[in-house]
């Protein structure tokens, strides 16, 4: 019982960790290009203050972090957690590829084909972690949401930069 506890602890923590480690190499990548090159980039009237999106990305992680403890939790050696699983680890992998793309690449059209992807890994991670846990997809709406409104704000970005 001792042991199942501390394996089930080490799991919670360890997706939370994943998921903050994904934001913070998208940090990196994003930190050195705000007050250079995205300074100078034209943006669309509602376009949040910069201070607004590491608050809301590191709750978002963490709920993003949940939801994957709650599916790994069920076991992988059950097909659907292992294909939930393997989707939501190519959602979190693209993530800082956006980062990658837009900020690093200075390019909001190649931000903008990653987030579409993007996009769609998390909708097909929604769906399939809510095969195993209501719970675990309701927990990254939040997510697709943020992902939504930027998506809108990234190809605004490129449109008025064209």
């Amino acid at each position: 019982m001792k042991k199942a506890l501390v394996v089930d602890a080490s799991k919670l923590v360890l997706s939370i960790l994943a998921c903050q480690a994904a934001g913070f190499i998208g940090g990196l990548l994003t930190a050195p290009n705000i007050e250079t090159w995205y300074a100078y980039v034209e943006k669309p009237p509602f376009t949040p203050p910069d201070w607004v999106f590491s608050p809301v990305w590191i709750s978002l992680y963490l709920l993003m972090g949940l939801s994957g403890y709650l599916v790994w939790r069920k076991g992988l050696d059950k097909s659907a957690v292992r294909k939930a699983m393997g989707v939501y680890v190519i959602q979190l992998v693209l993530n800082p590829v956006w980062s990658l793309a837009f900020f690093g690449f200075h390019s909001p059209l190649a931000g903008f084909v990653v987030i579409v992807i993007l996009w769609f890994t998390i909708i097909l991670t929604i769906f399939y972690f809510s095969r195993v846990s209501r719970t675990a997809g309701f927990l990254l709406v939040p997510y697709i949401l943020w992902v939504s409104f930027a998506s809108i704000l990234n190809f605004s970005i490129f449109i008025l930069n064209l």
